[in-house]
């Protein structure tokens, strides 16, 4: 009983001790950061996707198939393949949805607004580029 009071008074260990701890919160911060917290979140996203699901939307299966949703059930949804053949599936076995109306992945569906700001922040770097080579141009022909 002694010798464990004089280990834990000892300040090497502690020291020890509190490096060994340090460590352990660092690994768990790593793993929560990096594995844990991106998961839930596109799991989240997965489970928004499926439940915005509606009638007429365009799903492909996690197994490939493509198809037209005709019901949505509180579990399964039933997909039409082809002109006479339905399908039920899962809602889990749902992998991407399209809409109907846009045609566009709800998924990971980009933003428009921000394709047209990358567009024109391109044309700007183009027209700037251009204004520098007309400059660098003038001053030579000075120059001589």
């Amino acid at each position: 009983m002694n010798q464990i009071m004089l280990m834990a008074s000892d300040p090497n260990t502690s020291g020890s001790l509190m490096t060994t701890i340090l460590t352990f919160v660092i690994i768990i911060l790593i793993f929560y950061f990096l594995i844990i917290r991106p998961q839930k979140k596109k799991d989240k996203e997965a489970k928004m996707m499926i439940e915005a699901m509606k009638k007429g939307d365009r799903v492909v299966t996690i197994g490939g198939i493509h198809g037209t949703v005709v019901t949505v059930k509180e579990q399964t949804v039933v997909i039409k393949v082809d002109d006479s053949a339905r399908i039920e599936f899962s809602k889990s076995a749902i992998s991407s949805v399209t809409s109907k109306d846009k045609g566009s992945v709800k998924k990971d569906a980009p933003k428009p607004e921000l394709k047209m700001e990358n567009a024109e922040e391109k044309k700007e770097e183009a027209k700037t580029e251009e204004k520098k080579e007309v400059e660098s141009q003038e001053k030579k022909e000075e120059n001589k």
